[in-house]
């Protein structure tokens, strides 16, 4: 057994301290806003992105329609919000100052 894994390694391990790295000199009670912030906007694209796909493949559903996403308590995220979009971006400086949500 290697010494250094007690038995204990999850695996997000790594995502924890890079949580930590992007911290860096904030205060934790402000640093919260931010983690919750991502958190919300996680949840809500996955849940944009469940319900897109429903919508998607409905012969009569328009992927478009915010009534559609209202029907399904979903919010309408916009493309340019998504998370994987963010993602994909997150090393551009302005990318957190992209998100609109209507």
């Amino acid at each position: 057994m290697d010494k250094n894994n007690n038995g204990a390694n999850l695996g997000f391990e790594k995502k924890l301290w890079a949580a930590d790295k992007m911290r860096s000199n904030m205060d934790a009670a402000e640093y919260k806003h931010v983690v919750l912030g991502l958190i919300f906007l996680k949840y809500i694209s996955d849940s944009f992105e469940e319900a897109y796909t429903e919508v998607k493949s409905d012969p009569e559903g328009d992927p478009e329609d915010i009534y559609e996403y209202k029907a399904r308590n979903v919010f309408l995220v916009p493309p340019e919000s998504r998370w994987n979009y963010l993602q994909k971006n997150a090393k551009q400086p302005k990318t957190l100052n992209m998100v609109k949500i209507p």
